[in-house]
């Protein structure tokens, strides 16, 4: 089945929209739609008090996890000098006439010819060199049109408006040429660094976490402790799927401006991710009180439907599209009621949140990638293939590759299969580059691998992953890797453990149900099975077949 896998993930859905883009409003998401909601779900865990200044105690009931992170560089010694070459090296790149969409799908399908085997030595060296075509030798090369999310704090020698507006590759080439006459504006590097970690997300690129991390490095070595660069942190090590160090660099800025939209945004993101619920539920309240708007709102939505209060999420999410004004903020929220739509099977009501996000701006990935999902599953899948094509062609993330590849699978016209094993080979070129460039992929490598890749390969990312973090996502991706070696009564708690909280999700249902049958437990399997087809029949183009060819074998 196709895992819903993004580059910045919160349990599989984008929630890294960039604080400060929209003014808050005075309405809070507790004020009209109700503070009650936590009533709605059992609590299971104990109450623990909330802190944005120290990190706290793990919940009691949820498997062990590491709190302790070891303490970040805040001067960040040799930054300076590390850092001191990054402006003129972005404006080389920025004047150069690199195609940098054509350049990096083309770099990518290159590593992948290179084969799907090679020595790690070898994939880490190709992806270097990869990293390399994609940004031009440099910073920041990007095709014209973004309109992603915008992100914090402009520096005041920048117009905010700028990156208010989305024009991400505007307001980088705006804070170059300033900073490369005042070298020392610690906070211009702050929000360059800002914007290079918005720009790898919205691009699809993570060979630009590097040049966000020189560039905040270097603020720091100017401002020591500067709640912006800390923040810029914060959001650099979400995107890099390390979690704990999001949670440490949010609380240090938090410190010094409690009212940080960025680092309490990233707090409640890294809490999530560390599957400390309760406490997310607790951070996005207090982020709530002290920064009501749209970032906070997007993700007080997604902490309740975790909890299975899909009302409440898609409420909070109407209320922050009420108070959207940019274009890039219209097309975020409105892509984030297409999946909670999708998720639930309104299929109807999610591609008409897709047509709005895409009105207020046509490239808008997750949109793009949503309503090709949503059209193949009301039966749409040449529509949704054409669509699909058109997102990999410019963003070759793993999420759409593997959609695509299943889509070309279920068709099964001549040359599909072909295509759909170049489309998983691309999934294992992007995981390369993303490892060269100090993320996390173990998650995305045990979801697309299982299905489509080396079984024990996604058994080992898939137990590295869990024992950084326990979440509803990563027990899901451990029983199903467990379940695709074998090891089904391994798997079985697993794949219960990952729908305790309540949260609706088919596939997850469908994982569990197929680990239930093979476990010798039919009337669960069934029962699982058939609620992952009655909430979201279309999950995935091969899950969906798979769990009907099930239930049919197990009457």
């Amino acid at each position: 089945m196709a895992p819903r896998i993004d580059d910045e993930e919160s349990g599989g859905r984008t929630v890294s929209k960039g604080a400060g883009a929209t003014p808050a409003p005075a309405a809070r998401a507790t004020g009209p739609i109700g503070s009650g909601t936590d009533s709605a779900v059992p609590q299971t865990q104990p109450s623990v008090p909330d802190t944005t200044t120290a990190t706290p105690e793990p919940e009691t009931s949820l498997p062990d996890t590491e709190t302790a992170t070891p303490e970040p560089e805040t001067s960040a010694p040799g930054a300076e000098a590390v850092a001191s070459d990054a402006v003129p090296e972005a404006v080389a790149a920025e004047t150069g006439s690199v195609p940098g969409a054509d350049r990096r799908v083309a770099a990518v399908r290159r590593l992948a010819s290179a084969g799907r085997r090679r020595h790690a030595a070898q994939l880490v060296c190709s992806a270097a060199l990869l990293a390399v075509a994609l940004t031009g030798g440099a910073i920041a090369v990007g095709a014209a049109r973004d309109g992603g999310p915008a992100v914090a704090a402009a520096s005041s020698a920048v117009d905010p408006g700028v990156l208010g507006g989305g024009n991400l590759d505007a307001a980088i080439a705006s804070l170059q040429t300033h900073l490369r006459s005042q070298p020392r504006d610690s906070g211009s590097w702050a929000t360059l660094g800002l914007a290079y970690v918005e720009q790898a997300r919205t691009k699809g690129d993570p060979a630009r976490y590097p040049q966000a991390d020189k560039a905040l490095r270097r603020s720091l070595a100017l401002a020591p402790g500067n709640d912006q660069a800390l923040a810029g942190q914060a959001a650099l090590a979400a995107a890099r799927h390390d979690f704990k160090d999001t949670l440490t660099y949010a609380d240090q800025a938090l410190k010094q401006n409690p009212y940080s939209e960025r680092a309490l945004s990233s707090r409640v993101d890294a809490l999530v991710e560390l599957g400390r619920y309760t406490e997310a539920s607790r951070a996005v309240d207090t982020a709530d009180t002290r920064k009501p708007g749209v970032p906070v709102f997007t993700r007080y939505a997604y902490v309740h439907e975790l909890r299975g209060d899909v009302p409440t999420a898609r409420r909070v999410l109407e209320q922050a599209l009420s108070v959207a004004t940019s274009p890039g903020d219209v097309a975020y929220v409105s892509a984030q009621l297409g999946q909670l739509a999708w998720n639930q099977g309104d299929y109807k009501s999610a591609l008409g949140s897709y047509a709005r996000a895409l009105a207020a701006d046509e490239n808008y990935l997750p949109a793009l990638e949503g309503r090709a999902r949503a059209q193949a599953a009301t039966g749409g899948r040449d529509e949704a293939i054409k669509g699909l094509e058109t997102v990999v062609s410019r963003y070759p993330l793993p999420g759409p590759l593997v959609e695509l590849g299943e889509l070309y699978e279920a068709r099964g016209a001549a040359g599909d299969r072909a295509r759909a094993r170049d489309q998983y080979a691309l999934v294992d070129a992007w995981i390369g580059l993303a490892r060269a460039n100090g993320v996390n992929a173990d998650l995305d490598t045990a979801l697309a691998a299982a299905d489509h890749g080396d079984k024990a390969s996604a058994l080992r990312a898939a137990r590295a992953e869990w024992a950084r973090r326990h979440t509803v996502h990563t027990a899901d991706a451990l029983a199903w890797a467990l379940h695709v070696n074998g090891h089904d009564q391994e798997a079985l708690s697993y794949a219960r453990g990952a729908t305790a909280t309540g949260y609706r999700n088919a596939a997850f249902l469908y994982h569990r149900g197929m680990i239930e049958l093979a476990t010798g437990h039919t009337k669960d399997g069934r029962a699982s099975l058939t609620a992952a087809l009655k909430l979201n029949p279309g999950f995935s183009p091969l899950g969906a077949a798979a769990a009907r060819k099930a239930l049919e074998a197990a009457r």
